[in-house]
């Protein structure tokens, strides 16, 4: 078994609704550039994680057409949300709508073999010069739900962890506080993360940073390919 990570998909349909290659000529046929690395890596018996960011679609019923898109590729799938996933519902409502073939993870996690893969949105972080007064119940609220999942993966005797989240963890090269902290409380190993595209791509702090593997893993910074986590 391998894991893999990949985020921000922006999945609208097909043929599409909303063509990425507005953002970039990058973009043009991202989808197909992304099932071709897929299906050159992963097998049935991996798992790949999908940080947020899956589909434009506004309400579940109308993200089913990239959702069943996605259950159709190998591998296990868990995901979060993204920003953009508005479709988000109940995890029971999402479950029963894809017949049990994805995993959607929200103040929970998911055992992966010898690892637990916990998970939220997260939210802009307080350092982030963008961050404004609006901003700090969410990101509070997200903290909680990190932290839910994390307790949950400890608790049910993982001592490997992977922190899967949409926004970074943390602004620029400041590893500290909010997620770091929880991130450090609870010994998690890797944590994968999307969100950031175009030039914001090189803000993003990867690599071993005070003991923990951190992966920006947004389509585009992936140059459309997928990344192994494990």
């Amino acid at each position: 078994m391998r894991i893999y990570a990949i985020a921000d998909l922006h999945l609208s349909g097909n043929p599409p609704a909303k063509p990425m290659e507005v953002f970039g000529t990058n973009w043009l046929n991202h989808w197909s550039k992304i099932k071709t690395a897929w299906l050159e890596q992963v097998c049935i018996d991996d798992i790949v994680l999908l940080a947020g960011d899956i589909s434009w679609a506004m309400k579940l019923n109308e993200a089913l057409t990239d959702l069943n898109t996605i259950i159709r590729l190998p591998g296990k799938k868990i995901l979060i949300r993204g920003n953009h996933d508005y479709w988000w519902q109940t995890v029971s409502k999402m479950t029963k709508a894809v017949a049990g073939q994805l995993s959607f993870l929200n103040n929970s996690f998911e055992p992966a073999g010898e690892w637990a893969i916990c998970g939220s949105r997260g939210w802009t972080c307080p350092e982030d010069p963008l961050f404004c007064d609006t901003d700090l119940p969410i990101f509070q609220r997200e903290l909680l739900r990190v932290e839910s999942s994390l307790t949950q993966a400890t608790k049910a005797g993982y001592g490997n962890i992977i922190l899967m989240l949409h926004y970074p963890p943390f602004y620029g090269n400041k590893a500290k506080g909010g997620f770091t902290s929880l991130i450090e409380k609870y010994g998690v190993k890797k944590c994968v993360f999307g969100h950031l595209h175009g030039e914001a791509v090189s803000t993003a702090a990867t690599g071993i940073i005070n003991g923990v593997d951190y992966c920006l893993v947004s389509c585009d910074a992936l140059n459309f390919g997928i990344q192994r986590v494990i």
